[in-house]
């Protein structure tokens, strides 16, 4: 068995290329489908990288260097072990590793001839995987709880090739450029005594060479790499991956950017997210018809021509006009969406969008496509418990100066403070998603609804589901499923917080508050029906048919000290595959097992 230690020491700042490339991260199998795949990686050294007898060399961002691999004319379901080669040297899997070899699974018949299984989950903060970081945070002040990331890679260890994850969503804070851990926090104290850069707020990342350093840590151990080797990955940004708070107000973007360090860190926050993230997350087609890759390679040090292009892409933030980070998966006859709701959005009071008009016409067309099974991605929860989304409506409408303008700033000051930035915080694009939710869950002529709909959401620290009641003439069944973080555990003072923000008393004074503002009621309702769940989680759906398994795991340590997951929820939803009867009403469609959660 694998040890259970994260890697005491990266490899050095003092990188130097030597004769034969060597593999700094990855390989990470990203985008998949039925006869392609992409597979990422960095290198130390410029070179050409071969996958399945396909190749591609690298380009080179600040004396990085990455590639991205695209495997075609693969065999629609099949499974297909792969090596890395650099310049011909073979780089993966490492020498003497004990682990199953790296596959790429591609998706079998389009109308589904195997289940399909997609984990999820966000919030994952990087620290070694030993006492005191395996602690609570009550316990010990490093304590981050266990990573249910890698609990998951031990359990696939153990289970047969067809239960692992078709696809790994990181729906947000995948690292914390403002929370570094004790090794990183020390690597930067280090770099900043002999590099002159301009020096943000201690514990936030400077530019684009230190957030390297926390890709490198967070993707380095042994058992994550390799997941991330074999379980195809798509990824979105939250706020933590650039900064705490980040776009939730005009008045944030205008003060931001007027300190002397903020442009250097946007701008290494966006190049980074957009080499390490979101490159894998888009399909071939997209790939081509967007041409950024393309052009990378062409110019082979892609530094100012990346650097050009956040800087236009912070430019249009928060006004339309900037770079679309929605992108969607299908596996399958499921779709998945994911929804970038921290860059695009509009922010000028008065008119909040989560996206713009633009990208959302884009969502909504994406989501009105025929499928069995429809996930809409989000980083941030739609349908937030008890007093949660009232609390959030009246702040937005006090900013906005239902109260005046003395109190519109005092609702700004209270906006940020406590993180009122959800989908409620956004009257505008909240109904747009509810009226999307029923247009989708409606059938007609025209449109033949979805067996489920599935909104995913992270960011809030606890998981829960929620069951969304529609209106009559909607056939589809809509959950909401929640799962933070995956490694980032709260303390009790602060689940206390949370757990009275999702209390029926929360609830009653969001409500008189919401009401005091004269924000009308919602045109859906929802109600917690499994959760909250504190401790660090990991959550799944399995496609089958017309059916819906979901699950929400936690993670522990057993007795030996092994991460691993135990069952938090358990839920059933949708037609039985077995009898693939007509719908019946959600109460008498779902069963359900629920664990009770520290």
């Amino acid at each position: 068995m694998p040890p259970a230690e994260h890697p005491a020491d990266l490899p050095s700042d003092d990188m130097t290329a030597t004769a034969a490339p060597g593999l700094l991260l990855g390989p990470m199998l990203r985008h998949v489908d039925r006869t392609s795949a992409t597979i990422w990686v960095e290198t130390d050294a410029p070179c050409s990288v071969e996958v399945c007898g396909c190749t591609s060399p690298t380009f080179t961002v600040h004396g990085h260097h990455y590639a991205l691999v695209l495997v075609d004319e693969l065999e629609p379901g099949s499974t297909t072990p792969y090596e890395v080669a650099l310049d011909g040297v073979r780089r993966w899997p490492i020498d003497g590793s004990t682990l199953p070899a790296s596959t790429i699974r591609t998706i079998g018949s389009e109308h589904g001839d195997r289940p399909v299984r997609l984990a999820f989950g966000s919030c994952r903060a990087s620290a070694p995987h030993v006492p005191p970081y395996t602690s609570r945070l009550d316990d010990h002040p490093d304590g981050r709880g266990v990573d249910a990331l890698r609990a998951l890679g031990l359990r696939m260890l153990d289970q047969p090739v067809d239960e692992w994850p078709d696809l790994l969503l990181m729906a947000g804070d995948q690292v914390y450029a403002d929370d570094s851990s004790p090794g990183t926090a020390a690597r930067l104290e280090r770099r900043r005594s002999n590099v002159s850069t301009s020096t943000p707020p201690d514990g936030v990342v400077a530019d684009f060479e230190e957030y390297t350093l926390l890709y490198r840590e967070s993707w380095t151990p042994e058992i994550e790499r390799w997941l991330f080797s074999t379980v195809p990955s798509a990824m979105i940004f939250d706020d933590h991956d650039m900064i705490d708070d980040w776009n939730i107000s005009r008045s944030w973007v205008d003060d931001i950017r007027r300190e002397p360090w903020w442009a250097e860190h946007i701008v290494g926050g966006l190049v980074s997210y957009w080499i390490h993230q979101h490159l894998g997350n888009l399909s071939p087609g997209r790939l081509r018809e967007e041409g950024m890759l393309e052009r990378c390679i062409a110019l082979g040090d892609a530094t100012t021509f990346l650097h050009d292009w956040a800087l236009g892409s912070e430019e249009f933030t928060p006004v339309p006009g900037g770079y679309q980070f929605s992108y969607d998966r299908h596996l399958g006859d499921t779709h998945v969406i994911v929804m970038d709701v921290r860059n695009g959005r509009v922010l000028e009071p008065g008119q909040r969008r989560m996206l713009d008009a633009d990208e959302w016409a884009w969502v909504r067309d994406r989501a009105m496509e025929p499928a069995e099974h429809v996930v809409l991605a989000s980083s941030l929860p739609v349908f937030v418990p008890g007093g949660l989304h009232g609390i959030q409506q009246w702040n937005e409408a006090v900013c906005d100066g239902a109260w005046g303008t003395r109190a519109a700033r005092v609702g700004e000051r209270l906006r940020r403070a406590i993180d009122l930035e959800g989908w409620p915080a956004f009257h505008r694009s909240f109904t747009e998603l509810e009226s999307l939710l029923i247009e989708v869950a409606t059938p007609t002529p025209a449109h033949r609804a979805p067996h489920t709909l599935s909104v995913v959401g992270g960011d809030i620290h606890f998981g829960y589901v929620a069951e969304v009641t529609m209106p009559p003439g909607c056939t589809t069944t809509v959950r909401q499923v929640v799962c933070s973080p995956l490694r980032n555990i709260l303390r009790t003072r602060d689940r206390r917080v949370m757990r009275f923000g999702a209390s029926r008393i929360g609830r009653r004074i969001g409500a008189g508050l919401q009401a005091r503002v004269r924000r009308g009621a919602t045109a859906l309702s929802w109600e917690l029906t499994d959760g909250p769940i504190f401790d660090d989680n990991i959550g799944s759906f399995c496609f089958d048919g017309p059916s819906c398994e979901i699950a929400i795991d936690t993670a522990v340590l057993d007795d030996d000290g092994r991460e691993i997951l135990r069952p938090a929820v358990r839920l059933r939803a949708g037609r039985s595959p077995a009898t693939g009867g007509s719908d019946q009403s959600p109460t008498e469609r779902a069963s359900r097992t629920t664990v009770p959660s520290s």
